[in-house]
Formats: structure tokens, C-alpha cells, sequence
């Protein structure tokens, strides 16, 4: 824009003196423009600025660019920057990373101008009063003025040459006259802030805070006879206190003995009021933790179910997970009746090459990150079983072939009961344990099942547990020589086995045969009814919660049938394409039942919804060749649990779509309870069973 002005400027001188070439005014109107010119000089500028333009005259220089309209409205715009011009920008440096020439990007802009290396000292140091003295310079007092005569300091001069003499002495030798003190002249840069008056706090290390423990130095020399003395006198010790063993205690030290042990009942009771309050503590940082589960696991619904016309989904809750039992599969699990958020988890492995130790652990929903109860078995746990009117007590199966009673009541980790060889314990592994009810000397007892073909039941009576061989298994037609030219029947391998939810003495028996036999207590020798089931193992079956004819079991040859057991052939069967692991009813319908597979999916089928295929199929565990193990359901909430062979325990919400109840009418009740679920199961086997099934009966 200055630019543009100047040459708009030049454009205009160089026409006025084209026109002052062109007419030359008058003598008379020149006189007359010389006066009118003065008398502009002289007076202000007024209104009128045209005439104040006239009146000058501008000259064109010899040697300005003359610019056409286009070029003077152009604009240049001109940057400065901090740049040094003088510094180079092509500086190359050989790169021995990339074995090739690179520019150098960061070249230094800095330009120094001036630079000087001073050795000033303050004039107040104690370095300028050592030199000055050191050089003979006196120091005289001068009187500062300043320049706006606000303050004035002035020096008082000596009153007589003497005392002038006096003071230029001492300041040559460095010291003055008693009792006259110099006023020193303050200067603008003899000052001190405010932050340099404060004191630091002087750093301490740790090792100065401590007090070094004490030390002191001894040195001793021990030869053959020394040391022979001193196992002497540590043998007669030893003879001593055998001797006081044996002899019966005196009453001094009877009351003694009785002191030490309330000391540590008490020690141990203020040990048990800590324990429980911090797992009370542990158990609200958890639920803090995990509120948004812990507050709507009960209530939330998922509102995508009402766009479903059948299929339902599962919602992941908590991950159930123990350090030292990372490497063991989950081979059992079992929730308790009557405290509805605890369930047991029994760790071991399947794998006969790969049998080291197990754990028996428990677990609550109100804390999920460490375990209720802790108990390490030497042997893997392969099945359990919580009392039902007892929940302290819990029935455990080993691989090694011992069954064993554990009471949560009881501190310490063993059992309470355990099998051993003396008193029959199975030559197998247990694959199975079931609480029954008491027996006529209301105590309490239990039947297990082993590969060795016995299905036993073991009572506890006092200290002890008291084993019966209800049924040996054994496989119809094989026969095996025995001693003498005798034919014995082959033993079948027992896997699982359940009993009737109404009546008490029938029971069903799963074989590795992939048959199920069903028995009864009275019967010893032989079997109400075989059904030829599965083509491999049967790893679990399982009596229907309401209906009392219907059973389900499932196998490792991918098939999971519904069965009743008045007919020998399957109602239902369906295949899911993996191994089926484990199956469970739900305890909310007579028509709904979970399986899980060796793939990693829980299958979830509802008979009254669809006959053919499962309404929910889902993958739970994350890594693909994660084996799903064992299902359970909950007794009250819908949940269930899921478990792996890596040691995980998943528990998971059902969605609305699975657990469907029929919709209330205005006006009407549906009608509910066991009846009405027996009648749902009925309706289907109805459509399913033969004409001859339905004469007979």
C-alpha cells in the first residue's frame, strides 16, 4: 500500500508539470499566486483541502519507475523472518543407518553480534574488598543524587585532616576506628528478593532416618573336644525332657499348660473377627466394583428380545477365576439349595496322563474375584455334591478312587470323612456322588459310581465312613473265564448316574458303553430295564425336574436324547455337531434344558417353542480350542454357570426369549406350579408316542 501511494503521487506531479510547460501564467497572476502562497504558509490549514493541493508544486524525479494502473494496484507483501540469510541449507552429511548422502534439515539460525567476557565483582563482595586491599585502592564514600531530587544521601566529610588521614589508613589496611561505623550508599542493584531470605529444608535420606542396628564383633574357636561336649549336654537335654513327658504334670504346670492354651484360643478368635470383616470389606469393594452387574442382574431385561420372534441370547455377568488352579479343568460344579448365590467348583483334569492335584473351591456372586473356601486334594476332584439340608457338607469323588466328606463348619483343609483302601474304596475314578435322604438311624448318606463297575453308599457313622455295594455293573452277554473253567460276566464302566426326583429307590446308571441301565435299590442282581442309548460314553443323565417318566442324557458321540423311561426308544434326539459335555434341565420349565460342547457353545433348547432346533446357540469362551465342561443351572435366578477346561467358571443370564412364561390375559390367571409343567411336557410326548404305547397304558 506504500507503494501504491508513491507512485499515484509521482503520477500526479509529472501532469502538473506537464501543464506548467504547456501555459505560463501571466507576470500579474503570478505576483498575485506568490502572495496568495504566503499568505497560505502563514496561516492554518482551512476547510478546503483542494487548495492546499494547488499550492504546492511537486517535482518528478529523473529517475522514478513509471508504473501503469495495473502495477500500482498490486499489492507486495513482504515477510520478515528470524532466519539467519548467511546460513547454509545445503549441508550434506553421509548416513551410515541408510549408506547414503542426507541433507541436514536442522541447520543453527543463531547470529551472534556482540559478545564480550566480563570480570566485573560487586564492589559490596568479599572478593572486591580482597582485591581492592590486595591493589591499595581505598574505598571512599561518595553521595548519590537523583535526578528527580526526591531523596538525598549524603556523606558527612571529616571534621579535620586527622580523621580524613584516619579513615583513608583503615580502609588501606582493611580496618576502622572503634565506634564510627560507614554509612553505606544504597544502590539500585544492592538488594535481595524476597525468595532468596527463605531457607531450604535440607534433604534427608532414608538411611538417616533409621537407627543402624547394633553391632558387635566376636570371634571363638571350637576344637574336637569342644563340640563333643556340647552334643553331650544337647543329649541329656533331650533325655530331660522325655522324662518329663512321661511324668504325670504337677499343678503348677497344669494351670500353666491351661493358660497357653486360652492365650491362643483368644489369639485365634481376634484372627477370626479379622478374617470375617475383611471379607466383608472385600465383598462391598467388589460389589462397588461391579455394581452395574451386581444391581441389575435380576431386573435387567434385554429389550431386543421383543424384536425376536423365538431366539434369545446370554449375557455375560462375572469370570470366575483362581490363580493356583489356572491349569485345572473345571470337572464338577454344583450350586447350593439353600444359600442361592454359593456354588462349589471341583478342578482335576481328564487327561489319565496328566493327574497331579486338584482343588475343591467355592465361590459366591456377591464376591468374584477370590474364592469363599479354599481345600487342596492330592488327587483331582471328578465330582460333588452339596447337601440339601446341610449346605456344610459336601461329597467329593477323586480320580484316585477315594470319596471324601468335607464340613465348612471345621477349620483346616481335610476332610472330614475319607475312603481308603480298608474300608472299600473304589479301584476307579468316581465320576459321580449324590446326597440321599437319612437312613432309619437318621444318618446321613450318600452313592457314588467308578469305572470299576460299583455303585456304592457310604453312611457316616461317627468317625468313619460305612460303604455297601448297592449294584455292580456288567455288560450283558460278554462273558470273561474266571479261576476253575468259571464264566463271569464283564464289568461295565459306571460314568454318571441320577436318582428319581419322587421316588426314592430308582435310579438311573450311565455306562462308557454309551448304555443306561435303570435300577433299583432293592435289586442287586439284575436290571429293570437297559436302553441302548449312545454309541460312546454317556457323560451325564439327568431325571426331569417335573415329569416323573422323563429323563435326558447326552454323550460324546455330539447327541443329546429325551427319553421315557417306560419306552425304550427316544422321544427326542438332537445333534450338535461336537461333543456334548454336559446337560442340565432348567428348573423353571419342564420343557427347557442347556448342553454344552467341547467347541465352546452353550446350546439352549425349549421344547414348547421348537422341537427341532435350539433357540440359542452361542460361543462363551473366547480362545477356540477352549472346551466347554460342565452346566449348571441356578435354583432361583436365571443364571447359569459354565465351565472350561482352563479353569474358568462363566456365569451368564438367560434373556427373556428363554425363559418364556405364557402372557396373562385381562381378567384371567394363568395357571401355574408342577402341574401345569407336567401337562406342557405331557402335550409333546403325546404327539410323539405310538398308539400301542398309549393301549398299554
Amino acid at each position: 500500500m506504500p507503494l501504491k501511494a508513491g507512485t499515484q503521487k509521482s503520477k500526479q506531479v509529472s501532469s502538473q508539470a506537464a501543464s506548467q510547460s504547456v501555459k505560463a501564467p501571466p507576470p500579474k497572476q503570478a505576483k498575485a499566486a506568490s502572495k496568495k502562497k504566503d499568505d497560505d504558509d502563514t496561516t492554518e490549514m482551512g476547510d478546503g483541502t483542494e487548495e492546499w493541493m494547488q499550492g504546492k508544486t511537486l517535482f518528478k524525479p529523473s529517475d522514478q519507475l513509471e508504473l501503469t494502473e495495473v502495477e500500482l494496484k498490486e499489492e507486495i507483501t513482504r515477510i520478515l523472518t528470524a532466519n539467519n540469510p548467511h546460513a547454509p541449507q545445503n549441508i550434506v552429511r553421509y548416513s551410515f543407518k541408510e549408506r547414503a548422502y542426507k541433507p541436514i534439515s536442522n541447520v543453527d539460525q543463531l547470529a551472534i553480534h556482540f559478545s564480550l567476557d566480563g570480570n566485573m565483582l560487586h564492589k559490596d563482595s568479599d572478593e572486591a574488598r580482597r582485591q581492592a586491599a590486595k591493589m591499595g585502592i581505598s574505598e571512599r564514600t561518595t553521595t548519590t543524587e537523583t535526578s528527580t531530587g526526591e531523596t538525598e544521601e549524603r556523606t558527612e566529610a571529616p571534621a579535620s585532616m586527622e580523621e580524613a588521614g584516619e579513615v583513608e589508613e583503615g580502609g588501606r589496611g582493611g580496618d576502622s576506628r572503634k565506634g564510627k561505623s560507614e554509612q553505606k550508599i544504597t544502590n539500585q542493584f544492592n538488594f535481595s528478593e524476597r525468595a532468596s531470605q527463605t531457607l531450604n529444608n535440607p534433604l534427608k535420606e532414608r538411611e538417616s532416618q533409621t537407627e543402624p542396628p547394633p553391632r558387635a564383633n566376636f570371634s571363638a574357636s571350637a576344637n574336637q573336644w569342644e563340640i563333643y561336649d556340647s552334643y553331650v549336654d544337647d543329649l541329656a537335654k533331650q533325655e530331660r525332657n522325655k522324662e518329663k513327658q512321661k511324668a504325670p504334670p504337677t499343678k503348677k504346670e497344669d494351670d500353666k499348660s491351661k493358660k497357653k492354651i486360652t492365650s491362643i484360643e483368644t489369639q485365634s478368635d481376634d484372627i477370626s473377627k479379622v478374617a470375617k470383616s475383611s471379607k466383608i470389606i472385600e465383598r462391598m469393594v467388589n460389589q462397588n466394583t461391579f455394581d452395574d452387574i451386581a444391581q441389575d442382574f435380576k431386573y435387567f431385561q434385554d429389550a431386543s428380545d421383543e424384536f425376536r420372534e423365538q431366539d434369545g441370547t446370554l449375557l455375560p455377568l462375572w469370570k470366575f477365576q483362581y490363580d493356583k488352579a489356572k491349569r485345572l479343568a473345571v470337572t464338577a460344579l454344583c450350586w447350593s439349595q439353600t444359600y442361592k448365590d454359593m456354588y462349589a467348583v471341583g478342578h482335576g483334569s481328564y487327561d489319565f496322563t496328566k493327574q497331579s492335584r486338584g482343588m475343591l473351591l467355592f465361590y459366591t456372586l456377591k464376591n468374584s474375584t477370590f474364592p469363599e473356601f479354599i481345600f487342596p486334594t492330592n488327587s483331582g476332584v471328578m465330582c460333588l455334591d452339596i447337601h440339601k439340608v446341610h449346605p456344610y457338607l459336601v461329597a467329593v469323588g477323586f480320580y484316585d478312587g477315594c470319596v471324601a466328606v468335607y464340613n465348612l463348619k471345621e477349620g483346616g483343609v481335610q476332610p472330614a470323612f475319607k475312603s481308603t483302601a480298608k474300608c472299600g474304596k473304589h479301584t476307579d475314578p468316581v465320576w459321580q456322588v449324590k446326597w440321599q435322604k437319612d437312613d432309619m438311624d437318621n444318618n446321613q448318606n450318600f452313592f457314588s459310581v467308578s469305572s470299576d463297575g460299583r455303585v456304592v453308599s457310604w453312611t457316616l457313622v461317627k468317625n468313619e465312613l460305612v460303604y455297601t455295594d448297592i449294584i455292580k455293573l456288567s455288560v450283558d452277554g460278554a462273558l470273561m473265564d474266571g479261576p476253575e473253567g468259571m464264566q463271569l460276566h464283564t464289568t461295565a464302566c459306571g460314568t454318571s448316574f441320577d436318582f428319581h426326583k419322587q421316588t426314592d429307590y430308582l435310579f438311573l446308571v450311565g455306562t462308557e458303553e454309551g448304555k443306561i441301565h435303570k435300577c433299583s435299590k432293592a435289586y442287586s442282581s439284575q436290571f429293570l430295564e437297559t436302553y441302548q442309548a449312545h454309541n460312546m460314553a454317556v457323560d451325564a443323565v439327568r431325571w426331569n425336574h417335573f415329569h416323573p417318566k422323563v429323563f435326558i442324557s447326552c454323550s460324546s458321540d455330539w447327541t443329546v436324547k429325551i427319553w421315557d423311561h417306560t419306552i425304550k426308544t427316544p422321544m427326542f434326539t438332537f445333534d450338535l455337531n461336537a461333543a456334548v459335555g454336559d446337560v442340565a434341565w432348567a428348573p423353571y420349565s419342564s420343557t427347557v434344558f442347556a448342553a454344552v460342547t467341547t467347541d465352546g457353545k452353550v446350546h439352549v433348547f425349549d421344547l414348547s417353542v421348537n422341537k427341532y432346533e435350539a433357540i440359542c446357540e452361542q460361543l462363551v469362551v473366547a480362545k477356540k480350542k477352549t472346551k466347554l465342561t460342565h452346566i449348571e443351572f441356578n435354583p432361583v435366578h436365571p443364571i447359569i454357570i459354565v465351565g472350561d477346561d482352563r479353569g474358568y467358571v462363566t456365569s451368564l443370564k438367560l434373556s427373556p426369549n428363554l425363559r418364556r412364561q405364557p402372557k396373562e390375559k385381562k381378567g384371567q390367571e394363568v395357571p401355574k406350579g408342577p402341574e401345569v409343567e407336567v401337562a406342557k411336557m405331557e402335550k409333546l410326548l403325546n404327539l410323539l408316542r405310538e398308539p400301542e404305547s398309549l393301549d398299554k397304558k
